[in-house]
This record gives structure tokens, C-alpha cells and sequence, in this order.
């Protein structure tokens, strides 16, 4: 199915892999309404309860979609297809969203596509975007989220070379379990972002945890991260209010340096350069700014989406599903969802 001479091709995108209720509507690569859903429930929890998760989604996915499509200026009559989250995330929210997209596309008529949420995460920088620029294959995908950290080798839209990935926790677990630590409120990683800009990186030196190849671990540093919080407060219980800065920069520095130490390594071990990340954590502001250092001291070329792009929204399912039936793919109401599934 060639949709590229079709100048008014709606898509619409729905994404339920985790706590954000998502839907979008596209025009071939172009966005016309991006709308997330937040589930603030979870904050009582310290963390994302999945119980909680598939109800929220259950009393969201109507009006998110139904938004999404006044923004646009469409009615659902007008769509041409329809694309949500297969997986990998957590399956009742997975399956409130796959669930709700089978049946519209049924009763519409429409074709249907499951989109992968780590491809769509690494695809979000092919959005029409003004302003932004999109890599050429192959590149290299840094992809860091509150689930997943991986470096991927990306040869085309449809072929993916995992090449190292984390082997226990992922870095977004990492800031948030710190957060927790520190008495952050839930989610705690952007705060981190926020207070290290006030503090020295070097005034608390953590070590860099020894994992072989390309692949990565966090649960060693977390567990550092523990110790070292608790053995200070033991001798002064006002340590964290007094050291907040400079405690979260040096954390933030030692889970930048992790990650632009393993890249390097790829970068060497592939030859290739282009470096674009993706993921709720790409919205860091102490890791964009250390990828943007590397245009100069190590001759990369870097791609960062725009900030709505990165944490977890349905125009990225979208423009997968784009891409997905201008090629020809297409699934069906058979297809399953997956908690766990390759990229």
C-alpha cells in the first residue's frame, strides 16, 4: 500500500505502553495533534502501579482519542489508518490500547499497524519536524528510558542491530531510584536534571561499574548511590538538604559519563558517527549537552528530538506506522500484544 501521492493521509496513533494515555494524528510525516494524558496516581506510590496503569488508560483512551482528533480538525470518518503500541510494555495497559485501536479500525474499515515502542522511540526523528533534522542510515541509536537502555545500530527503518544493552536496570530507573533516595517526590529523575545544574559534578566521585562489550549495568550504582547516602546521613542527618546539588551532579555525571564511554566504543567498533538518541531520559539536560560537546571533541554528528517527542507519545507510534504502510506492512486484529518483544 503506496500512500505517498495521497496528500491528505490521516493516520491515528495510539500509545498505552506504560502510565501516559496517547493519541495523535498525522499527515503522512507531519503532526497535527500530539495528546498525552498524564496519570498523576502513581506519585502516592513512589513508582508506576500496573493495576492502577490499565484502569487510568481504561477512563483516558476515549477522551484522548477524541481530543486528538478535534485538534486535528478531522472526525474519525476521515482516517485512513490506525497504528498503536503492540509492546514491550506492561500488558494490561498494552492491551487497553491494542484493544481499543482493533476495534475502531475494525468498525472504521481501516488498515491496522503494531508498532514496536523501542522503534518508535528511535523513528520519533523522522517526524516532519521544522527545525529538526533527520539522520541518514546507518547511524547509532542511544535509547534511554525509565525501561530500557540500549545502543542500536539502525540500517533502516525496518533493520535494527542491537548491539549493547542494559543487563539488569535501566538508566531511567537509575535516576528515579536516586531520587527516591533523596526524598524526591515520584518522578524524581528530572528533578535530579534540575537541582545538578546548581552543583559540582566531582564533588562525590562514583565509580563506573566494570560490564564487558557494549552492554550496560545500573543496579551496582544504585546500590553505591545507597550506601554512600546512608553512611553520610548516619553522621549528619541534615547531609542531604545540605549537599542536594552537588550530590545530584555527581550522580548525573557518572550515569553520562557510563553512557558516552560505551557510545565512544561504538562508534570505534561500527565507524559510524551519526548518534541520535531517544527516550524519556534523552530529555536531560546534562546528557544533551554532553552529546553536543562530542560534535566538537569527537567529530559526531548528533540528533535530539523535540522535548515532546522524547518521553512516551503516540507521534512516534505514528510516524512507525507511517513508514510501516508506505512500505508496504500492515498487521491485523490477530495480532497480539507483548510485554516482552525483540526490536
Amino acid at each position: 500500500m503506496s500512500i505517498s501521492t495521497d496528500n491528505n493521509f490521516y493516520i491515528l496513533a495510539i500509545e498505552s505502553s506504560c502510565d501516559d494515555t496517547a493519541a495523535a494524528v498525522l499527515n503522512h510525516r507531519k503532526v497535527i495533534s500530539n495528546v498525552v494524558a498524564r496519570q498523576h496516581v502513581h506519585e502516592a506510590y513512589g513508582g508506576v502501579v500496573p493495576e492502577l496503569a490499565s484502569r487510568a488508560h481504561q477512563q483516558n483512551i476515549v477522551p484522548v482519542v477524541d481530543v486528538a482528533l478535534k485538534k486535528a480538525g478531522i472526525s474519525a470518518t476521515d482516517l485512513h489508518a490506525i497504528a498503536y503500541t503492540q509492546g514491550p510494555g506492561l500488558m494490561g495497559s498494552l492491551l487497553v490500547g491494542g484493544s481499543f485501536a482493533k476495534s475502531m479500525a475494525q468498525s472504521l474499515n481501516i488498515p491496522l499497524v503494531p508498532v514496536h515502542h523501542m522503534q518508535a522511540h528511535i523513528l520519533a526523528h523522522f517526524i516532519d519536524e521544522p527545525g529538526y533534522d533527520c539522520p541518514t542510515f546507518p547511524f547509532l541509536a542511544l535509547t534511554i528510558s525509565g525501561g530500557h537502555t540500549q545502543i542500536v545500530q539502525v540500517n533502516s527503518p525496518f533493520e535494527f542491530d542491537v548491539l549493547g544493552e542494559t543487563t539488569d536496570d535501566a538508566v531511567g530507573e537509575a535516576f528515579d531510584k536516586t531520587a527516591k533516595i533523596l526524598g524526591f517526590p515520584y518522578p524524581g529523575g528530572p528533578l535530579i536534571d534540575q537541582f545538578a545544574a546548581e552543583g559540582n559534578p566531582k564533588a562525590f566521585p562514583f565509580t563506573k561499574p566494570q560490564v564487558p562489550g557494549l552492554h550496560f549495568s545500573f543496579s551496582g550504582l544504585k546500590t553505591q548511590i545507597l550506601y554512600f547516602i546512608q553512611k553520610e546521613v548516619a553522621k549528619n542527618p541534615h547531609f542531604i538538604e545540605e549537599n542536594k546539588a552537588d550530590i545530584c551532579a555527581s550522580v548525573q555525571h557518572i550515569i553520562i559519563k557510563i553512557l558516552l564511554d560505551k557510545l565512544g566504543k561504538a562508534v570505534a567498533q561500527t565507524g559510524i558517527k551519526q548518534i541520535a538518541i531517544g527516550g524519556g531520559v534523552s530529555a536531560n539536560s546534562g546528557i544533551r549537552k554532553a552529546l553536543k560537546d562530542a560534535e566538537a571533541t569527537k567529530g559526531y554528528t548528533t540528533f535530539v528530538p523535540k522535548f515532546e517527542y522524547t518521553t512516551d507519545n503516540a507521534a512516534m507510534i505514528g510516524i512507525v506506522g507511517y513508514l510501516q504502510l508506505d512500505a508496504g506492512k500492515n498487521g491485523d486484529t490477530s495480532t497480539l500484544s507483548q510485554a516482552r518483544i525483540s526490536l
